[in-house]
C-alpha cells in the first residue's frame, strides 16, 4: 500500500554517490552554492580527497542513508542503480527523497519509484544531458520524472548543478528525454561521420567542411561540440562517454521502441558495435568516424 501524505523532510543534509566525470563536477557545485551538508561516496579515493576542500565528506552508501534528507545518484548505468539502492534501501525512511541523475532504464525506473513510494520516499529520475564542460561550469540540462510537489522540493537542488531544469512528467518521463536525447545525438554523430567521408572524397577537407555547415542550415550542437571539438581533430579519449556507453544508451532506447521501425537507430548500433570490435569501445563515442571514414 502506498503511504499517503507522507512527511517531507527539510533538506538540511544531502547525499551524493558516485563521482564519475560527470557526478565529481555535479558534487562540487552542489557543496559550493547549496549552502548545505554534503555526504559523498566513490569507491575511488582521489574525487573524495578533492572535494573536502569545499566540505564534502567521505561516508559510505548505509551513513549516506541514515544521515542525508536527499540522496543523489550519479551511476554509470541501471545495473550499478539497482545496486546501489539494495544498499541504501535497509536503512532508507518515510520522507527522505532519491534523485537518481544516472541514465537508466525506463522500466527500471518505474519500479523503483513504485517501491519507494510504498515506504512514503519520494523518488525523482533526473539524467543529466550535455558535455563534461558543461558539467564543469554547472551548466547542465536535466531532465526530470517526478511528482510535481517532489519537483517543487528538490529543483533548487538541481539547480545548482543546471542551467536548465525540466520536469517532463511523472517518475520515468525524465529517462525517457534522456535516452531519446541521446539516441539523437549518436545519429547525428553518424551523420557528421557520413558527411566528413563524403566531402573528404571529393576535395573538401573536414577543416573546410564543418566550420562551413556550422555558418548554414545543418549547424547543430552535434555538430559544433562533437563535430568541431572530436571529429576534426581526431580527439577520442578515455574517460570521456565512450562507445560502451553510448551502446548501453541506445539499447535503452531500442527496447522502448519495440514494434517501432527504427531503422536509423539500429544502424547506428550497428556502427557502435562495429566500433567496439575494432577496439574502440573505451573511447569517445565520436571516434565511430573510423568505422565510416577509415583513415
Amino acid at each position: 500500500m502506498i503511504v499517503p501524505d507522507a512527511p517531507q523532510r527539510r533538506i538540511d543534509t544531502i547525499g551524493f554517490i558516485g563521482l564519475g566525470v560527470m557526478g565529481d563536477p555535479m558534487c562540487g557545485h552542489l557543496a559550493r552554492r547549496s549552502g548545505l551538508g554534503v555526504l559523498a561516496y566513490d569507491p575511488r579515493a582521489e574525487p573524495l580527497g578533492r572535494l573536502e576542500a569545499l566540505g564534502v565528506q567521505p561516508s559510505d552508501p548505509p551513513r549516506i542513508a541514515a544521515a542525508a534528507d536527499a540522496i543523489i545518484l550519479s551511476l554509470p548505468d541501471g545495473k550499478a542503480v539497482e545496486s546501489v539502492i539494495a544498499q541504501l534501501e535497509p536503512h532508507l525512511r518515510a520522507g527522505q527523497c532519491i534523485i537518481d541523475t544516472s541514465t537508466s532504464p525506463v522500466e527500471l525506473t518505474r519500479r523503483i519509484g513504485d517501491r519507494l513510494a510504498e515506504r512514503g520516499i519520494d523518488f525523482a529520475d533526473a539524467p543529466v544531458a550535455r558535455t563534461r564542460e558543461a558539467a564543469a561550469r554547472g551548466e547542465l540540462s536535466i531532465m526530470v520524472g517526478a511528482a510535481e510537489a517532489t519537483f517543487a522540493r528538490i529543483r533548487p537542488i538541481l539547480e545548482t548543478m543546471g542551467s536548465d531544469v525540466t520536469l517532463c512528467g511523472p517518475v520515468g518521463c525524465g529517462q525517457v528525454v534522456k535516452i531519446l536525447n541521446n539516441m539523437l545525438l549518436f545519429q547525428q554523430c553518424g551523420a557528421l561521420a557520413e558527411a566528413i567521408a563524403i566531402g573528404r572524397r571529393n576535395g573538401v577537407p573536414p577543416d573546410v567542411l564543418l566550420p562551413t555547415l556550422a555558418m548554414g542550415s545543418a549547424d547543430s550542437f552535434a555538430l559544433r561540440n562533437h563535430g568541431l571539438k572530436a571529429m576534426l581533430p581526431g580527439l577520442f579519449p578515455e574517460r570521456a562517454f565512450s562507445t560502451r556507453y553510448a551502446m548501453k544508451d541506445l539499447s535503452y532506447a531500442l527496447d522502448m521502441a519495440a514494434g517501432l521501425d527504427v531503422a536509423g537507430a539500429m544502424l547506428t548500433m550497428q556502427r557502435l558495435r562495429q566500433a567496439e570490435a575494432e577496439g574502440y569501445g573505451d573511447l569517445y563515442h565520436p571516434v565511430v568516424l573510423k568505422v565510416i571514414d577509415p583513415q
